[in-house]
């Protein structure tokens, strides 16, 4: 984008779409739903520079400012996220990593920075009362299990010599998901799961509410949350959620979002019985799983459609991933061929990723996928700055569609819960 745009344009464009994602309005719309903590994910590349370290960009904090106030203003609590650090926490997309080799855990200095950075966010943030603290990494996977209970007793230490009051929210390793290695509890802090269903996905077995799936769903609940229980403390789930299903794409897209609902309304009934506090995944996006959305007649959903047809196609992008021929005839045989001259390849860390979690990741997620984004950014060569900031504007509150049936179970839960 920048190099298609300049650096000016490009500048104008990321700074207005960041202040159009959250408005006054979506703080407003966030608090009449009942729900009162927001998790708020950054990056840390917009406050240091991989070519200038530990030189804070006081413009990261422009935005981050700006929404953790207008959250206040309407009583909501943040729970900031960083979500990729330097070097990248995990091999996955959402720690912004280009490759599927997580750096975090083996280089020191990327460790350094990252408290270094935490340090500075809990300066400015410690006397602020309506933060409900810090969530150190988003879905660390560390393979050897000890480095991330280390970590996080260092970057407790850093920030509690700043900032003694606030709360740290620890996810757990693997995704959040599993808890080798820990053993001893830090002070103030809460441990964090992320509970997705492989039901509420294209390619999960579909939720029909059976005894069965309901078992299934607090049973892997309760596997997630095993520390949390044995050491009697707090728990939160920081992420979890269904995709739904397009009317234009799905014939019985109306069904099946019923279903998905459904499965979502069945997990708050589990966290209920056993109290524990959640953020759902997520709050605004282009027609996936947001609570609000871009309307597919927006100048930003029209303009990238040829592309967004691309990626499904292609397979280009992990998350919603629906069936398609093309790749499957590709990928099956070469999945047939590694299971067959190495057995153990499919035991490789993340071990909740399979032979072809990993060949998707490193082949399609990465490799294929980063060939396509020159022609994502030409969809933009020739924008003035009114195109630009129409483009952003289509993610201004105003100009959103709400998913009423999802909106609809969280408010009438947390009144439930109140």
């Amino acid at each position: 984008m920048r190099r298609v745009l300049g650096q000016e344009k490009y500048e104008y464009f990321f700074d207005k779409w960041l202040e159009y994602f959250f408005t006054d309005a979506d703080a407003k719309f966030f608090s009449e739903l009942g729900l009162n903590c927001l998790r708020l994910p950054f990056n840390y590349r917009h406050f240091e520079d991989d070519m200038n370290p530990r030189v804070l960009k006081e413009s990261g904090f422009k935005h981050l400012d700006r929404v953790v106030d207008l959250c206040a203003a309407h009583g909501i609590y943040t729970i900031l996220d960083m979500h990729t650090v330097p070097g990248g926490q995990n091999p996955d997309w959402h720690a912004d990593n280009p490759s599927a080799y997580a750096a975090f855990w083996d280089y020191k200095d990327h460790q350094d920075r990252t408290v270094w950075l935490w340090e500075q966010i809990a300066a400015r943030y410690k006397d602020n009362p309506w933060v409900a603290g810090y969530n150190p990494l988003n879905e660390p996977c560390d393979p050897e299990h000890v480095r991330l209970p280390a970590f996080y007793a260092r970057v407790e230490k850093a920030i509690r010599k700043i900032d003694p009051h606030h709360i740290l929210w620890l996810d757990g390793n693997t995704f959040a998901m599993e808890w080798k290695g820990f053993d001893e509890v830090l002070p103030n802090c809460v441990y964090a799961m992320h509970d997705y269903s492989s039901m509420g996905f294209p390619t999960g077995q579909r939720y029909k509410a059976t005894d069965e799936q309901k078992e299934s769903l607090e049973r892997t609940y309760l596997r997630k949350a095993q520390f949390m229980t044995e050491k009697k403390t707090p728990v939160w789930n920081g992420e979890f959620g269904p995709v739904y299903a397009d009317k234009a794409l799905d014939a019985d897209a109306e069904t099946i979002n019923q279903e998905r609902y459904n499965l979502l309304g069945e997990q708050l009934r589990i966290y209920d019985k056993y109290n524990i506090s959640w953020s759902i995944w997520l709050y605004k996006d282009i027609g996936l799983q947001g609570m609000i959305y871009t309307d597919p007649e927006s100048r930003w959903n029209k303009t990238i459609q040829p592309f967004l047809e691309k990626k499904r196609a292609f397979w280009l992008d992990k998350w919603g991933r629906r069936p398609a021929p093309e790749p499957e005839a590709a990928l099956r045989p070469l999945l047939d061929w590694i299971d067959r001259v190495s057995p153990t390849a499919k035991q490789t860390y993340p071990t909740s990723w399979n032979t072809e979690l990993h060949v998707m990741r490193g082949v399609f997620y990465t490799f294929l996928a980063g060939s396509f984004v020159d022609e994502f950014a030409e969809l933009f060569r020739g924008s003035s700055v009114e195109d630009l900031e129409e483009l952003a504007r289509s993610f201004h509150f105003e100009k959103c569609v709400q998913r009423d049936g999802l909106n609809r179970i969280l408010k009438d839960h947390s009144k439930a819960s109140h």
